[in-house]
């Protein structure tokens, strides 16, 4: 696959007085503990402004006597609004990210921010505070309520909102049900619904909290190929439309294909990152240098 290399893609939203890789960088700038290819990053897209931002986070578990590394300092902004794919083969590590991302871990060393809130050193009610009310899930295994229906399901974690009122849980019940096209379906249990019908009442779910971000472990693993591209397509759907900003971890090409934001994460590290322009992806690979150089693909995928 032939690359071109420049020293400087075109990219949207792209600062004129930046510095450019490679520049050197004052002491007191707060990016110079960035590691180079998140450096590139914030360069190229004008981060660290934005919803979440991962910073020099690393995540080792006990096995026995022995520390297993998941992550190894891993830099990132996730900005409003993007489409984003985490992507890596299995133990890469892209599920303990997403793990982090969402609140359900805490990394071993850096910190996650949301909206400029540490995350670090949070009780356990605390971290469930920030989830119930910021962070919207959607599972692989859809984990819905055998015994709830459709709209009760979508009205659970609304149940924990002391300032809604019943009228206000249920209208906004009814208003994502509809979004995800389920509305005749609201007093189904899932025993009634279809496997793509039990991941778009997964979905209504995960938007009624009205939720920052919502994060998604291969969502369509369970469905059949058409029914998960239709799923997809509802998704990035709902992304143009309510500017909802989605994650998702995954090695699925076509979630890829859909994406418009995209890190490659091998061994517990960032590999590459990429953003997708009207030219196709431009990617940046890790390399052995002091900065990281950016390189352009017009392919769909790196695959």
């Amino acid at each position: 696959m032939a690359a071109a290399h420049r020293s400087a893609p075109t990219l949207p939203r792209l600062g004129s007085g930046r510095q450019r890789p490679g520049a050197a960088r004052p002491a007191d700038d707060p990016r110079s503990a960035l590691p180079a290819l998140a450096y590139w990053a914030y360069w190229a897209t004008g981060l660290p402004t934005g919803t979440y931002v991962v910073e020099n986070v690393s995540k080792q578990y006990r096995l026995g006597d022995q520390l297993v590394p998941a992550l190894h300092r891993v830099s990132l902004t996730i900005e409003e609004g993007v489409f984003l794919a985490i992507a890596g083969p299995s133990g890469s590590g892209k599920s303990t990210l997403l793990n982090l991302i969402g609140c359900i871990d805490t990394p071993t060393t850096g910190r996650v921010l949301i909206d400029g809130l540490d995350t670090s050193g949070h009780s356990p009610d605390a971290l469930a505070e920030i989830r119930a009310r910021t962070i919207g899930f959607i599972f692989q295994t859809f984990n819905l309520f055998p015994v709830l229906s459709a709209e009760e399901n979508v009205e659970y974690p609304l149940l924990q909102f002391k300032e809604l009122s019943r009228d206000e849980r249920r209208a906004r019940v009814a208003t994502f049900l509809d979004v995800v096209k389920l509305g005749k379906h609201a007093r189904h249990r899932p025993s009634e619904l279809s496997g793509g019908q039990r991941q778009r009442v997964a979905i209504a779910r995960a938007l009624a909290t009205h939720p920052k971000i919502i994060l998604a472990g291969e969502p369509t693993a369970n469905l059949d190929s058409r029914t998960g591209a239709g799923i997809l397509e509802l998704m990035k759907e709902i992304n143009r439309s309510f500017q909802t900003t989605f994650v998702f971890s995954t090695h699925d090409k076509k979630v890829i294909a859909k994406a418009d934001r995209l890190i490659r994460i091998e061994d517990g590290r960032v590999r590459r990152l990429g953003m997708r322009t009207e030219d196709g992806w431009v990617l940046v690979k890790e390399r052995r240098r002091k900065e990281a150089m950016p390189e352009t693909q017009t392919k769909e995928t790196s695959e």
